[in-house]
């Protein structure tokens, strides 16, 4: 582990353009509603008079297997980290747009299973278990389609948050990545066993259309995006310095790295191209933004991947991927900010700390900790609020372990004005649920509370 110190240029206070990520999100929110409202007029047009129960149930099966192909499409264009989702939405809530899919397309596969195999019984005069045989084993592409499923809903079990939690997240991560082969899988059968599409060019013409362009969207933005980066840019570790107990910060070096792209707030993904951590790829923000050829990322030991950081060597060759995220300035709409800070994520804030726009007095961070010595980038921050003649506020726990808790009294005290604030917010869980609900109370309008949660 080095040692060595690095001085980066200073930056340039630039004013935030308007908050633009509530009006993208509702676009592609209305967008993918209009397709689903397309699926079910491509079902009607084709359904003719509905009679019996076989129909009804055949009926209904066909209906959720259109809607189960729909939402695969749009589980994997959710997985392609496309820049405009990324940064416009937020990495947070497309994870959990992710998610909320992923539920959503288990349930309507588990119905299209289901229905379609007592309907098609029915028709038959035969019981469910043999007619799911022959679906399975005698109709076109319907073995490929039957893996396909087995493995969405082996991926499905896995995503649940009691087994999640319970799993490395490479493991988690390398399975999920199954989802492209299921869906592959999958793929075919709709197009040569659904009668929407047997009888319809251009049924056809357009399930193949919106297919291909997600399957596009993963390769330049999963592939071709990311080495194009990495080729231009060759990223390795120059230096690790430890910052405090368990946290150490990773200098990386490259070339031209302001080029990236990369905003005060955001984060990258990174692998460290050693032995045992090529395919592991893990989200780290940046705690100083990349100025010249020197960038930094700062990590606590909490798994695999993050406690290996502190093991790194000079000239580690590193994979990165991004800048993602929507933590930045552009979310902000008022004059005035608080900053919320709590453990490794003042990793985030301290770029925000040091860049975002205001005036002597407006700009003001909270950091809670539970000891001085866990104030990771300290001196940093003083000399920051120093320079900027901005408020530094540390939140520690008392002598004898009691915490300092962040309540809406606490809050008002601190800032008598907090309502008419911006607040960005970045921390473990609890720690972020606990102030934004301290926020709300003090008077925060929600839409003015900015942070990022990965979970789930």
């Amino acid at each position: 582990m080095a040692s060595a110190t690095h001085r980066l240029p200073p930056v340039t206070h630039r004013a935030p353009g308007p908050p633009r990520h509530r009006v993208t999100a509702a676009l592609l929110l209305a967008a993918a509603l209009a397709g689903g409202f397309a699926v079910l007029a491509l079902w009607w047009r084709n359904t003719d008079a509905v009679v019996g129960a076989a129909g009804w149930l055949t009926g209904v099966g066909r209906l959720t297997g259109l809607m189960t192909g729909y939402m695969c499409a749009l589980l994997v264009a959710l997985m392609a980290r496309v820049p405009w989702l990324e940064t416009g939405v937020g990495s947070d809530r497309t994870a959990r747009w992710h998610a909320a899919a992923g539920r959503w397309t288990i349930s309507l596969l588990i119905c299209h299973i289901v229905f379609i195999t007592l309907g098609y019984a029915a028709q038959a005069h035969t019981g469910p278990v043999s007619q799911l045989g022959t679906i399975v084993f005698d109709m076109p592409d319907m073995l490929k389609a039957t893996i396909g499923a087995v493995i969405l809903l082996a991926v499905g079990y896995t995503s649940m948050r009691v087994v999640r939690r319970r799993m490395r997240y490479e493991t988690w991560y390398h399975l999920h990545l199954l989802t492209y082969i299921a869906v592959f899988l999958a793929f075919f059968h709709q197009l040569s066993t659904g009668a929407d599409f047997v009888s319809s060019t251009g049924a056809r013409a357009a399930w193949y259309t919106l297919y291909i362009g997600v399957a596009c969207l993963v390769v330049w933005f999963r592939v071709v995006t990311p080495s194009r980066l990495n080729l231009r840019y060759r990223i390795r570790v120059d230096s690790v310095v430890s910052e405090a107990p368990g946290v150490y910060s990773v200098w990386l070096r490259g070339h031209h790295l302001e080029r990236i792209g990369a905003q005060p707030g955001q984060f990258l993904r990174w692998r460290f191209l050693t032995s045992g951590r090529w395919f592991a790829s893990h989200p780290y923000s940046l705690s100083a933004v990349p100025r010249g050829d020197l960038m930094r990322i700062t990590v606590k030991e909490q798994g695999d991947h993050s406690g290996a950081v502190a093991g790194l060597r000079r000239g580690t060759r590193v994979w990165a991927e991004g800048p993602y995220g929507a933590l930045t300035a552009g979310r902000r709409s008022r004059d005035k900010v608080l900053l919320i800070a709590g453990g490794t994520g003042i990793t985030p804030l301290r770029t925000l700390f040091e860049t975002l726009p205001a005036r002597p007095g407006d700009l003001t961070l909270l950091y809670r900790a539970r000891t001085e010595e866990e104030l990771a980038l300290r001196d940093e921050l003083e000399a920051i609020a120093a320079g900027r003649e901005a408020r530094l506020v540390y939140a520690l726990n008392a002598p004898g372990g009691r915490r300092a808790e962040i309540t809406a009294d606490r809050l008002r005290a601190l800032l008598p004005d907090i309502e008419r604030h911006d607040v960005y917010l970045c921390g473990p869980p609890g720690l972020s649920q606990t102030a934004f609900d301290a926020l709300r109370d003090a008077g925060v309008p929600a839409s003015h509370i900015h942070h990022e949660s990965f979970e789930l």
